[in-house]
C-alpha cells in the first residue's frame, strides 16, 4: 500500500487524504460533507476517549446527555454565540414526509415546525437552559458535567477528521459560585488537554489564549493548545473556554449564596473532537503509512509466525504462547495473526501500513534458537531478540516507542519555530511555514491585515515562554509580549 501513498514532499495534502483512505480510517460518506469512520479509525478513536474519559472522571466530572435539537430561540438568547454558529446551522423545520405520485417522498408541508428546532452546532444553550432547573443553591454547585456527542456544522469546505459537517466530540459544561473557580476549572482542564495529547498522542502542544476576534462565540476568554503539523501549519488541538456570566444571563440561572443572596452562576465550557485523529495522523506518520503512538494503537504488538503447515503453526503458537499470555497480563494488547489466507509478508505491509507500533515475526529456525524478529515501526528497524524475558523487553520497547515519537515531533517544533522583528522578515518566513514568534500591537485592524496580506492567524498568545515586551512588527506601537504566528487547519 505504500507505494500508492502520494509522497509528503510532493503533496502533503494528498499524502493525508491517500492515507485516511488506504490505512482503512475513514471514507467519504454519500451524505454530502459528512464521512463513515472504518472499525480501524474508530478503534483508535475509543481509545482516546477511554482515556479521556477517565481524565475527566479522575477530576471530578460525570456524564450526561443533552438533545440533538436546540430551539431556534434558545440560540437567540445570547447575541454573540448566535452570531458565531448562525451560518453554520442545519435546521430542522418540519416534522413529517408523503408518499407522492411524482416524486416518490416530499416533505409534507403541512408538518411544519411552529418553531425551527437547530441541529446541535455547539450545546451551551440547550445546557443551560437544563441547569437553570437544576441549580437553585450555592450547594448544588460546582456543577461538572461532560457530554460525548455528535455535532453539525454546515462546513462549506470538508476534509476528513480535520473538517466535517458533523463529527464527534466531547463538550464539558461546568457551572461555579465563583469567578475565580471558574477560571480555575478552565485552566485545569487545558492542563488535562495538554497532558493526554504530550502522553497519549505524543504530541507536543503550547498552551495559550486566544486573541478577541479568535474566541469561541460567548466566552469571555478561550485557552487553547497548539499543535505543530509536519508540513509546518498549525492545528488547533483543544479549547477551553471561561463563559463568565453570559449564558447565565441569557437563561437566569441564579443561585442563592451563603449569605441568602442571588448571584448569577460563573459558567465553563471545554471539548475535543475527532479533529485529534487528523492530528495524530499529521505528527506521526510517514511515506510508509499511519505511524501510531503505542497507548493509541488498538493493536500494540503483532505477532505473525511463518509457517508452512498446521502442525508447525500449532509448534509456533504453542512457543509463543507463554509471551503473548504474559504481554496481555501486563495490558498490552497483542494479536496472534494465523489467518492462513494471507501470506506473511503481505500481513508484514499491512501492519506497518496502519501503524501497528511492534511487529513480531517467528519461524521454525527461531522456534530452534529461541528467539524471534521484533520490528519497531517509528524506526523500521528489526532485531532478534531472545524469547525467554521477551513479554519485559516489548513491555520497555513500547514506552521508548512512545518517548520517542513524542521527541521526535518536539524537536520538528523546536526547529520550525523562530523570532521575527520585522513585517518584511515575517513575509518571507511565513512561506516557509512553521511558528512564528512576533510583537504584536493588540489590536483587531492588524491582526486582520495580517491575516488578509499573508494568511497567518495568531494562533495564541503563550501562556509561558518569553514575555520581553517590544514594538509591533507592522505598525511600531508597544507590544506586551510576542505571541504565535502560523497558517493553520
Amino acid at each position: 500500500m505504500a507505494d500508492q501513498l502520494t509522497k509528503r514532499a510532493d503533496d502533503y495534502a494528498q499524502w493525508y487524504n491517500d492515507l485516511v483512505l488506504k490505512a482503512d480510517l475513514a471514507e467519504h460518506s454519500d451524505v454530502r460533507g459528512c464521512m463513515v469512520i472504518k472499525p480501524h479509525g474508530y478503534a483508535i478513536w475509543e481509545r482516546m476517549q477511554r482515556a479521556l474519559d477517565d481524565m475527566f472522571k479522575a477530576t471530578g466530572h460525570v456524564n450526561a446527555y443533552f438533545p440533538l435539537f436546540i430551539p431556534k430561540s434558545y440560540l437567540a438568547k445570547e447575541a454573540s454565540h448566535v452570531e458565531g454558529f448562525a451560518k453554520e446551522c442545519a435546521v430542522v423545520t418540519h416534522y413529517r414526509l408523503k408518499s407522492d405520485p411524482v416524486h416518490g417522498v416530499v416533505v409534507d408541508p403541512e408538518a411544519k415546525l411552529e418553531e425551527e428546532l437547530i441541529v446541535r452546532p455547539t450545546s451551551e444553550t440547550i445546557i443551560w437552559n437544563t441547569y437553570r432547573g437544576w441549580i437553585k443553591s450555592y450547594r448544588d454547585l460546582p456543577l461538572l458535567i461532560n457530554q460525548w456527542a455528535n455535532v453539525v456544522r454546515w462546513e462549506m469546505r470538508t476534509r476528513l477528521f480535520l473538517r466535517t459537517a458533523e463529527f464527534l466530540w466531547q463538550e464539558g459544561h461546568t457551572a461555579h459560585a465563583s469567578k475565580e473557580e471558574a477560571i480555575a476549572e478552565t485552566e485545569r482542564m487545558l492542563e488535562v488537554y495538554r497532558v493526554f495529547a504530550e502522553e497519549w498522542l505524543a504530541m507536543p502542544v503550547i498552551k495559550g489564549i486566544k486573541t478577541a476576534s479568535e474566541r469561541f462565540a460567548g466566552a469571555e476568554e478561550t485557552y487553547c493548545i497548539e499543535a505543530m503539523m509536519q508540513d509546518g501549519k498549525a492545528l488547533q488541538a483543544g479549547t477551553s473556554h471561561f463563559l463568565g456570566q453570559n449564558f447565565a444571563k441569557a437563561f437566569d440561572v441564579l443561585f442563592t449564596t451563603k449569605e441568602n443572596k442571588q448571584e448569577l452562576v460563573w459558567a465553563t465550557s471545554w471539548g475535543v473532537s475527532t479533529r485529534l485523529m487528523g492530528a495524530l495522523i499529521m505528527t506521526h506518520s510517514d511515506d510508509h503509512g499511519l505511524v501510531l503512538p503505542p497507548k493509541l494503537a488498538p493493536i500494540q504488538v503483532a505477532v505473525v509466525p511463518i509457517a508452512r503447515n498446521e502442525e508447525q503453526l500449532a509448534a509456533l503458537h504453542a512457543y509463543i504462547a507463554p509471551v503473548l499470555s504474559a504481554l496481555r497480563a501486563k495490558g498490552i494488547s497483542v494479536k496472534f495473526d494465523d489467518d492462513d489466507t494471507k501470506k506473511p509478508g503481505w500481513k508484514f505491509a499491512e501492519y506497518e501500513f496502519k501503524g501497528c507500533p511492534v511487529r513480531i515475526a517467528i519461524g521454525p529456525r527461531d522456534m530452534e534458537n529461541g528467539t524471534v524478529e521484533v520490528a519497531r515501526r517509528d524506526t523500521m528497524e528489526k532485531q532478534v531478540m531472545q524469547v525467554a524475558d521477551l513479554a519485559d523487553k516489548v513491555e520497555h520497547l513500547l514506552e521508548a516507542i512512545q518517548s520517542n515519537l513524542y521527541q521526535k515531533a518536539l524537536a520538528m517544533r523546536e526547529a520550525s519555530t523562530r523570532a521575527v522583528n520585522s513585517y518584511e522578515e515575517f513575509k518571507v518566513e511565513i512561506e516557509k511555514g512553521g511558528f512564528l514568534l512576533a510583537h504584536w500591537d493588540g489590536t483587531p485592524e492588524t491582526e486582520a491585515r495580517v491575516k488578509e496580506e499573508t494568511k497567518a492567524t495568531i494562533r495564541c498568545i503563550p501562556l509561558e515562554g518569553d514575555t520581553t515586551p517590544g514594538q509591533c512588527m507592522v505598525t511600531g506601537k508597544p507590544s506586551a509580549r510576542r505571541v504565535i504566528f502560523a497558517r493553520a487547519y
